[in-house]
């Protein structure tokens, strides 16, 4: 009983050790993950989850958004429920709107935006980067820099290249130019004598 206790302790993402307050967490059977049931618990934000999270439950909440990256880290997510929360359809709902195209296409198609009045009962899957208010650009401006940066010392590289391959074949040549004058050189320097 005393090593249960301290396994329980110990090791991380074992049912209940970090389960969400207000939300109750149950292991499903043999099956390795947790099962967290955050529905209708008045949640406005996500709260932090565990780690190996198979099956989630946000329903009949007061979600507009979930922050970017926040499903990121749940490689054990099979099962997720977000029905029924006031989705806010700006640029913020982006980061849903991909990752769901990705996890879960029929829960895409069953969000419905609540928020802005022009959106309202529109599904996440029919937006488009139109009707996403400041969503202008996907790229932040620090991006970009990046990307010329990048692109820049990409082609110097490959300009040093074709210079450095293009020395190694005339130092080659030139090589072999100076080593057949000194065979010349040598021969006549011995015929001379």
């Amino acid at each position: 009983a005393v090593l249960g206790c301290a396994l329980w302790v110990l090791l991380p993402g074992v049912p209940g050790e970090d389960c969400p307050p207000l939300c109750s967490c149950s292991s499903p059977g043999e099956a390795r993950g947790t099962r967290v049931d955050c529905g209708s618990r008045g949640l406005r934000s996500l709260p932090a989850l565990p780690r190996l999270t198979c099956s989630l439950h946000l329903h009949n909440n007061s979600l507009a958004s979930i922050p970017a990256g926040a499903l990121d880290g749940l490689g054990h997510l099979q099962e997720l429920e977000l029905r029924d929360n006031p989705w806010h359809c700006d640029c913020r709902i982006l980061y849903l709107k991909l990752w769901l195209e990705d996890f879960s296409a029929p829960a895409l198609a069953r969000l419905r935006c609540a928020s802005p009045a022009h959106l309202r009962m529109k599904t996440l899957g029919q937006l488009s980067g139109n009707e996403l208010e400041g969503c202008t650009t996907l790229l932040p401006t620090k991006c970009v820099q990046f990307f010329w940066r990048d692109l820049v010392l990409i082609a110097g590289a490959v300009i040093t290249l074709v210079l450095v391959a293009l020395a190694l074949k005339f130092s080659k040549k030139l090589l072999c130019q100076l080593a057949l004058g000194g065979r010349r050189l040598r021969t006549r320097v011995s015929k001379t004598r």
